[in-house]
């Protein structure tokens, strides 16, 4: 059968093309991709094309498809995987299989699985390393939220502290302890937000900063003082750009004791350096944010690793446990991340938005792969509405929603929007 996708051949060169799948045989498994919401990791393979550590060599003569944060439903089962899969069933996909070490994942390394496409042949990796996850909902774009969340929740679980005398590390954040979430009203930051309310621990100070009063209204718009307050949780909102001593306003929140855990959501070395220097005793940093320069440096204080038990960590990615976690989460209602979303759009903006990410503001942008839908902001939609009577009705439903995408848009959206022309990538 063919597909379209969205196909990278190297450095900055992306092309969305139709051509034909493999028969999977008995050991594959197709999966009709829904919805992809697309990644700044997708931007850097973009950017570095085969120079990126999970992009093929060969990729200007293989080329691979594009996206890892995808949701679909199964259309054809190989009889060897008939006992655990079947037509119809809904799946979210964990990319980073690491089967035996293997740094390849869809999205980066394989020609026929990627979720910038219509239809993806799943690799056998990902089936024997139990990545293909049952999805029990109708709403997709969850699906496709579930491998960021993961990231989220990855980070939180990878976060350890020690006591003094013992070389037992105790994994995750300090209950009840204060947590500060540094430039974190982006869209990670919002899931993590939405996860250290809900989650199974939670802080009892939580402290999220940003440097835009926008961002930080919209974020406590969503996630309320007043709501945080009904779980047992002081939330405070610190805009770091208004304070003459950001390091001692922040200390001075903790009683000057400083923070159990810090979490960078910025790859700005002003930043990292603030969140070494506000962590108390036993504090733990996590550095969130991938940069994209390879020689990015920060300076950190090891007098305080040294004699106060400082520690760093970083984490690239949840893991599988992590994502089943987070469709757990969203599928109970208990976590919300629909926040992180604020545009939409069809597959044939999915490659102009992904070379371009990093010029469009706002949060996730996510992709339905069978439509063709110009890439528009949500808050846009009042005024694209004026001309596109679907972006008038989709205004009125988000608004209903707290201006938030959700489960009604999008069946609306499925239902009502121009279908994608594949016949117009034919290659």
């Amino acid at each position: 059968m063919k597909t379209t996708a969205v196909r990278l051949y190297g450095a900055m060169d992306l092309r969305t093309e139709t051509f034909d799948l493999p028969e999977i045989g008995d050991d594959g498994v197709r999966v009709e991709v829904v919805s992809d919401s697309i990644c700044m990791s997708s931007y850097k393979a973009a950017v570095q094309g085969t120079a990126h550590k999970r992009v093929p060599k060969d990729a200007a003569t293989n080329p691979v498809i594009i996206g890892h944060e995808f949701c679909g439903k199964i259309v054809e089962v190989g009889k060897n995987w008939r006992d655990k899969y079947r037509a119809g069933e809904h799946i979210a996909i964990q990319p980073a299989h690491f089967y035996q070490g293997s740094l390849l994942a869809p999205g980066y390394s394989y020609r026929f699985c990627g979720g910038a496409a219509t239809y993806v042949n799943i690799p056998i990796e990902i089936l024997l390393m139990d990545c293909l996850l049952p999805y029990d909902s109708d709403t997709f774009f969850y699906g496709s939220l579930a491998e960021p969340m993961s990231c989220i929740i990855g980070t939180f679980h990878g976060i350890y502290h020690t006591s003094l005398g013992s070389y037992e590390h105790r994994m995750g954040i300090v209950p009840g302890g204060k947590l500060a979430l540094l430039a974190s009203v982006g869209p990670m930051g919002l899931g993590a937000i939405d996860y250290a309310l809900h989650g199974d621990r939670n802080p009892g100070l939580l402290v999220v900063t940003d440097i835009d009063d926008a961002r930080l209204a919209r974020a406590a718009s969503i996630y309320t003082v007043e709501h945080a307050k009904s779980l047992g949780v002081e939330l405070v909102y610190v805009n770091t750009a208004m304070l003459d001593d950001p390091v001692a306003a922040l200390k001075a929140l903790t009683g000057g004791t400083g923070f159990d855990d810090v979490i960078c959501f910025a790859p700005v070395k002003a930043v990292v350096e603030q969140a070494d220097a506000i962590l108390g005793f036993d504090g733990c940093l996590s550095f969130f944010a991938g940069p994209t320069n390879p020689a990015f440096k920060a300076e950190m204080n090891f007098y305080d690793v040294h004699y106060t038990s400082h520690h760093i960590l970083g984490t690239t990615g949840g893991n599988t446990d992590d994502m089943r976690e987070a469709i757990a989460l969203m599928t109970a209602g208990r976590i919300n991340p629909a926040a992180m979303i604020t545009h939409v759009g069809g597959l044939n903006s999915a490659a102009e938005t992904t070379m371009n990410l990093p010029n469009i503001p706002g949060g996730k942008k996510l992709i339905y792969t069978h439509l063709d839908l110009p890439l528009t902001a949500i808050t846009d939609f009042a005024e694209a509405g004026k001309i596109d009577p679907l972006f008038a009705q989709l205004d009125q439903i988000v608004k209903r929603n707290n201006g938030l995408w959700c489960a009604e848009a999008e069946a609306y959206l499925l239902s009502h929007a121009k279908p994608l022309d594949e016949t117009a990538y034919l290659v």
